[in-house]
């Protein structure tokens, strides 16, 4: 089924209500779960200008994946978000304007949590005196978290940590600094680039840092040492990418695209505007979330584990 994305001048509630997504919607969700899909999406849209200039089909593509991944859109949840991005060449033209599809770290707790093969799984900021370096005989790394809750918050962040223990008694803990954390999110993060470049707090990384590092620390954990069930290697592959003629694409994220490129998007063969450009998309810039709302930071942890 080919999924043409209406004229730029048609809005979004029309391209949903083509018969040939109608009836993508009917294949792939089907009953009341899919109308109530089309609504909330719809809805998310109506609300929100940015997401609304982008091009139609990368909104319904992102839309499907949560789906596809039984994950609820609400941005209070922050399961997953549909995120705006402007492609630029190098010149400062600009391209196109693409909605693309994150998981939100609580969502890669879900989805791990789904396999029913993990016993414990947290990811966490590390404060200034609670970080002890590493065993000197195993390696591991070392912690003494501070108990009481208003004395930890008054202290500074230095580091990320997180961890898991399987059913099977298997455990792995990894430790980043933020200092590495900063550097990571400045080498694969082209709209954070961006922000630090003009002075701008746009980005999910600039509004959210801390949120954003939980995410990365977990999809190194999970990626590397964790069981990795079928909708967790899908929301691997497909968070933080946009789809281009039935193909994800990764606008922002380049740590996700080593040997994905090509990677085909399981929705059928959803038409997209050619580029004929021919120019490369390098520059990125004023991303948004659904419903036009960032992760909101929690206040509340739960008990520091030691």
């Amino acid at each position: 089924m080919s999924l043409q994305k209406p004229a730029k001048s048609g809005n979004f509630s029309s391209f949903m209500a083509t018969t040939a997504v109608k009836q993508k919607v009917a294949d792939v969700i089907g009953g009341e779960r899919g109308q109530s899909f089309i609504t909330h999406i719809v809805s998310a849209v109506s609300t929100n200008p940015q997401l609304a200039a982008c091009e139609h089909s990368t909104i319904f593509a992102a839309g499907l994946t949560g789906e596809s991944l039984n994950l609820a859109p609400s941005p209070q949840l922050g399961y997953y978000y549909i995120v705006p991005f402007k492609e630029k060449d190098k010149k400062g033209n600009l391209l196109r304007v693409v909605a693309t599809f994150q998981l939100g770290y609580k969502g890669y707790i879900q989805l791990a949590l789904r396999s029913g093969q993990y016993a414990d799984l947290d990811v966490m900021e590390v404060r200034q005196g609670e970080f002890l370096g590493r065993d000197k005989y195993t390696g591991k790394f070392l912690f003494s978290f501070i108990a009481d809750e208003e004395e930890r918050e008054k202290r500074e962040v230095i580091g990320y940590m997180a961890y898991f223990e399987l059913l099977n008694g298997f455990k792995k803990t990894i430790y980043w600094s933020k200092s590495k954390m900063e550097e990571h999110a400045k080498t694969y993060s082209q709209s954070y680039k961006y922000d630090l470049k003009a002075d701008k707090k746009e980005s999910f990384w600039s509004k959210n840092f801390d949120q954003m590092a939980f995410k990365t620390m977990l999809r190194q954990l999970l990626g590397k040492w964790g069981i990795m069930s079928l909708e967790m290697q899908t929301g691997f592959i497909k968070d933080e990418s946009a789809e281009k003629d039935g193909k994800i694409e990764y606008v922002d994220n380049q740590d996700l695209t080593a040997g994905l490129e090509n990677m085909p998007i399981d929705y059928g063969n959803i038409q997209l505007d050619d580029d004929e450009s021919g120019k490369p998309r390098v520059n990125f810039e004023e991303p948004e979330p659904l419903f036009n709302q960032t992760p909101q930071p929690e206040n509340n942890k739960d008990e520091a584990k030691k």
